[in-house]
């Protein structure tokens, strides 16, 4: 196995493009090395990106959005006090990841990567409307996160392309975010069930709305639908009813030992309208 240790996104690339056989990039290497332990995975080469500058850093632009560097680990996030109050939602989904040993390495980035169904911080990033900015071998582009997942462990990342930071858009003065998961255990052990919110308001009714569903479909989700259903509403039951719904009728799950079909649907339905109302809390608090 070689390892490089890429002193900018450019030269990552380059390294990618010159390689042979299977290649992994390092950011913070909580899946990567699993894998490499456990033969599931055993990279040809190692391109360790957390030495380029900015990888580790966290932004906050003019306009409001956020640039968090491919390399900033979930307890950089817990620790960025404006960060944490702007998209509370992100934030406790990768915190949710892992133990605090964990926390310390893993990245929105890597999860996402991953390619997981159970990933916590996609559907987290997918109702935030999150895109990232990718690397590669025909220059820089930007997309949505929701547009990366493309099948369990896959993604649409083209070969020698690496994400070099998570964008998210600046938060609204009316705005907030939620997330939340079922697990069988009460720590580090991977979701059964996953669901995001995020709202904005006008006064008490919802203006805007995005809900993401994860471990139900072979990809995290976002639900439109579900969403729509919540526009011009207070959060009411009827509101909550048609929310859980559209929620349900998106789900597309598996059988395993960690949960049925039918339980996981269920359970997704009530996430979201638990979801939903710590939304629609936090966005009522800022008036």
């Amino acid at each position: 196995m070689q390892y490089h240790t890429a002193t900018s996104y450019e030269n990552a690339v380059e390294l990618a493009e010159a390689a042979q056989g299977t290649i992994r990039f390092l950011a913070g290497g909580t899946d990567v090395l699993v894998q490499l332990r456990a033969e599931i995975v055993t990279p040809d080469v190692l391109i360790d990106i957390k030495q380029i500058p900015g990888a580790a850093d966290i932004q906050c632009l003019a306009d409001g959005s956020w640039q968090i560097g491919a390399a900033v680990s979930g307890a950089q996030l817990d620790e960025h006090g404006t960060l944490k109050a702007n998209w509370p939602g992100v934030v406790e989904a990768m915190n949710l990841i892992g133990s605090t040993q964990v926390q310390g390495r893993a990245t929105l980035t890597g999860n996402l990567c991953n390619g997981s169904p159970a990933a916590d911080s996609v559907p987290a990033m997918l109702a935030a409307n999150a895109s990232v900015t990718i690397i590669g071998p025909d220059g820089q582009r930007q997309v949505p996160v929701k547009d990366i997942p493309s099948g369990p462990g896959k993604t649409t990342l083209k070969s020698g392309e690496v994400i070099a930071s998570v964008n998210l858009p600046a938060q609204s003065a009316s705005g907030a975010d939620a997330y939340l998961r079922f697990i069988p255990r009460t720590e580090m052990d991977i979701a059964v069930v996953g669901c995001a919110v995020s709202l904005e308001l006008d006064g008490p009714k919802i203006a805007k709305a995005r809900v993401a569903i994860g471990a139900v479909a072979p990809t995290v989700r976002l639900v439109e639908s579900a969403a729509e259903g919540l526009i011009g509403s207070t959060l009411d039951d009827a509101a909550l009813a048609a929310l859980a719904s559209a929620v349900r009728d998106a789900c597309d799950p598996i059988n395993d030992k960690r949960g049925t079909i039918e339980y996981r649907t269920h359970v997704a339905g009530v996430l979201a309208q638990r979801a939903a109302k710590i939304a629609y809390q936090r966005a009522r608090s800022k008036s």
